[in-house]
């Protein structure tokens, strides 16, 4: 089992709340995650058959004869649970820690959660491995380190380099899924992505969307290999498919919230009056979006026309999944002004206003440095961050830090 450092937040919150609830992509580590509960948790998984009828059979017997220790996987698989659950947790609400869900799709999961368990749960993400988990190593300290608001000087001080540069690409072509990662054999991680997709499909979306044309949508499946890292126009997207622009928005919005795409909205809090308003958006998983591009190894990738695009992607992904394992709440944004100005990842958070500019190469060019610079001047930020290729960390100005990679 690969060690995972959302844990100590998982704990903190069956401390304070009756349940918690664990979201997140398939295959992301959400089960083994339950591992880690104490001895003596009672465990259902709802994709299985016994498991799911002795919950339907009676929910409120159920809970009832199980009033604490209950763990159930896949719970999105059984809505009827939820108004049970509700009942059995407002009959002792002061008792914490007494259930856990996990659930892979979000839509039909944060449904029942609003509708029946509001104020009772804490919610919480879990992504496929960050590059230090993939390496089996502590998380590093970047992120505790701006969470605690700490000056840019002794963030530098802070950072150190826990990764080669090797391990760094390697983590990039192969992405963060936890089984890959259980195998060094890479036909076998080759394979593991093309099923993977299959699963998606089948398990994932035609339960929640019985409607919907599964071959188009795995056509679009493939063209989001394509708009990863790019702005996202849902007219193009609607003319390809031949599908109207609404269907377009429907399908993005169901990869966004079963955690295949990431949905990042155009910053439009400044007073800058040419900003591009337009979402982007990009694959969460680097290995699956370089499986989807055919990209067959680390030299292709190297040269290949998405590579700053899949960099970009990957970078962003490290450093919110390190984030979310830390309980850090924030907002993500990107920011573009139709004079070129842009910043890949802006967030706003408990921590305050922070701009990411995200490059593959080793140094950073002066055009990222100006639309940093403009930016925090205007909206007084206490730093910016560049990541990038470099080997140390440098300050290249007296409010933006470079980081590498290997550092994350």
């Amino acid at each position: 089992m690969i060690p995972r450092h959302i844990e100590p937040h998982l704990h903190s919150l069956r401390r304070h709340f009756p349940c918690v609830v664990i979201t997140g992509v398939r295959q992301c580590g959400k089960t083994t995650l339950l591992d880690t509960l104490p001895k003596g948790w009672h465990r259902l998984d709802m994709e299985n058959g016994a498991d799911r009828q002795q919950v339907l059979a009676d929910p409120d017997l159920f809970f009832r004869l199980h009033p604490e220790e209950v763990a159930i996987d896949e719970a999105q698989l059984v809505p009827e649970l939820f108004p049970a659950l509700r009942v059995a947790i407002d009959r002792n609400r002061s008792q914490k820690g007494r259930f856990v869900l996990t659930g892979s799709s979000s839509p039909q999961l944060v449904r029942n959660l609003a509708e029946s368990l509001a104020g009772r749960v804490a919610t919480i993400e879990l992504g496929p491995l960050t590059l230090t988990e993939a390496w089996r190593l502590d998380p590093a300290p970047l992120y505790s380190r701006i969470a605690e608001q700490c000056s840019l000087q002794e963030l530098r001080a802070a950072t150190a380099p826990g990764l080669s540069l090797p391990q760094v690409q390697e983590y990039w072509f192969h992405g963060g899924f936890p089984e890959p990662w259980l195998s060094h054999d890479n036909e076998f991680r080759r394979l593991w992505h093309h099923h993977y997709l299959d699963t998606y499909l089948l398990r994932d979306i035609a339960p929640l969307f019985p409607n919907l044309s599964q071959d188009r949508y795995r056509q679009f499946v493939q063209m989001l290999g394509h708009l990863s890292g790019t702005i996202v126009n849902y007219s193009e997207i609607a003319r390809t498919l031949g599908i109207s622009q609404p269907t377009a928005r429907d399908y993005l919005h169901i990869a966004h919230h079963t955690f295949l795409w990431r949905h990042l909205p155009a910053w439009s809090q400044s007073k800058h009056k040419q900003l591009v308003k337009h979402a982007k958006g990009y694959l969460r998983d680097s290995g699956l979006l370089h499986r989807l591009l055919h990209v067959g190894d680390l030299a292709v990738l190297a040269t290949h026309p998405q590579r700053g695009h899949s960099w970009e992607g990957m970078v962003s992904e490290v450093l919110l999944r390190n984030f979310h394992n830390l309980g850090v709440r924030f907002d993500a944004y990107h920011y573009r002004t139709r004079g070129g100005a842009e910043i890949d990842l802006i967030l706003e958070g408990d921590f305050g206003l922070l701009p990411i500019e995200i490059k593959y190469a080793q140094q950073s060019d002066r055009r990222s440095l100006r639309s940093l610079v403009e930016f925090i001047d205007a909206h007084d930020c206490p730093y910016g961050l560049i990541i990038n290729n470099d080997e140390t960390p440098r300050l290249l100005d007296e409010r933006i830090l470079s980081i590498p990679a290997t550092h994350l």
